[in-house]
């Protein structure tokens, strides 16, 4: 399995990410019980309509650029060079990259979830039509200020819009729909996809809104973005167990408990609000139910080198630096492309010490980096241990 691309020092928290980890269900009667609005100030939070919007200047340029005699297929291309030309050709994910369209088209480093957004922007305004899909990657962890923070993926297709069908003549062998997927790896390995709405995709955006809010401790912009995600589609099941993990560290540990039991209703197979409970029944002494979830966790995701790799970041949080190396071999055993199981393995024998080591793995997690943003983090690493050994 290759990267796919979109942090956990201590493993206190699982936060869902969108990218999606999520499942369209029925939509449940949302439980006003579990939004606490005593402990939080409301903040006002960015529109669906701010989120989707472009500035004249981008539909002007947009505009200039198209060719508005070319096919619908064609013209979805021509977005699509459209982007790399304003940008370059690495559109990379970052996790805290949660900008509205506008921004992000001048800021082309922006998540998938953003990335995805401004191109349905761009071919609304050229009157092309789009779906959302979910991509069902594995499960995959990225880490932020102590956090770990489950990430998923979406792309978007392009279709020709039934009215331009009617109203232009038939382009005959050409495809019907252009799939936009800013990750190389998730269009190379054909991952299975399902359809998800334009709520949604704000429910996500909103999410991960939120969860960047709750990094940071600003717990009222934080509550405020769950909170409109919720309002906006109570079948999200992921923000839902954000929601309780914002209740837990707010020490409202019963609202928290009932928050991710509601989570586990709307999606049984949400397992970020299943090892948070297993969390919460650690910290309340309850560690018979919270082992028996632990193991059935355990058992999923054993196979993963993403999970491996979570786990022996823990290990270091914790100074288990044999452990730590344990977890990232496995990772690597399972998926020896993945750079983040030598980016561990250097950070292991950097705590070990053994700098010559280190600076061996940092290598080979520079020459595995697919990304330009993880191939200059480890470039900035080795030129420090260069200055290091020149001193």
């Amino acid at each position: 399995m290759k990267h796919i691309s979109s942090k956990l020092f201590t493993l206190l928290l699982l936060i869902t990410l969108a990218g999606c980890q999520s499942t369209q269900s029925k939509t449940p009667v949302i439980n006003y019980a579990l939004l606490n609005t005593a402990t939080f100030e409301q903040k006002k939070i960015v529109s669906q309509n701010d989120i989707f919007a472009l500035s004249e200047d981008i539909k002007s340029q947009l505009d200039h650029y198209i060719d508005d005699r070319a096919s619908p297929i064609r013209q979805a291309r021509q977005l699509l060079k459209f982007l790399m030309d304003n940008g370059d050709s690495t559109l990379a994910y970052q996790s805290g990259a949660n900008l509205v369209a506008s921004d992000t088209f001048y800021n082309l480093n922006a998540n998938c979830l953003s990335l995805s957004i401004l191109a349905h922007s761009l071919a609304e305004h050229l009157g092309l039509s789009t779906q959302f899909q979910r991509v069902h990657i594995p499960e995959y962890w990225d880490q932020s200020q102590g956090y770990s923070l489950l990430t998923g993926h979406v792309n978007l297709v392009i279709k020709k819009a039934p009215q331009r069908e009617k109203a232009n003549k038939v382009f005959f062998l050409e495809p019907t729909s252009v799939t936009v997927d800013f990750d190389p790896n998730s269009r190379e390995q054909k991952f299975k996809t399902s359809r998800i709405s334009k709520d949604r995709i704000t429910a996500m955006f909103y999410n991960n809104r939120g969860a960047m809010h709750m990094i940071r401790a600003e717990y009222d912009l934080t509550y405020s973005y769950f909170k409109g995600a919720i309002e906006l589609d109570p079948a999200y099941s992921g923000v839902w167990g954000n929601l309780g993990i914002l209740y837990r560290i707010n020490n409202m540990h019963d609202l928290a408990e009932k928050t991710y039991q509601h989570a586990l209703i709307i999606d049984p197979n949400n397992n970020t609000a299943l090892g948070n409970t297993a969390l919460l029944y650690r910290l309340t002494n309850r560690d018979k139910l919270a082992h028996e979830i632990e193991t059935k966790l355990e058992n999923k995701r054993k196979n993963n080198p993403f999970y491996m790799i979570v786990k022996g970041n823990e290990a270091i949080a914790k100074n288990e630096l044999s452990k730590a190396l344990y977890f990232f071999n496995e990772a690597r055993k399972l998926d020896n492309d993945l750079h983040h199981s030598y980016f561990g393995l250097a950070k292991v024998y950097y705590h070990k010490g053994n700098l010559s080591r280190a600076e061996r793995y940092l290598k080979l997690a520079l020459k595995n980096a697919e990304f330009i943003h993880d191939k200059r983090r480890y470039e900035g690493k080795l030129a420090a241990f260069k200055y290091l050994a020149s001193r």
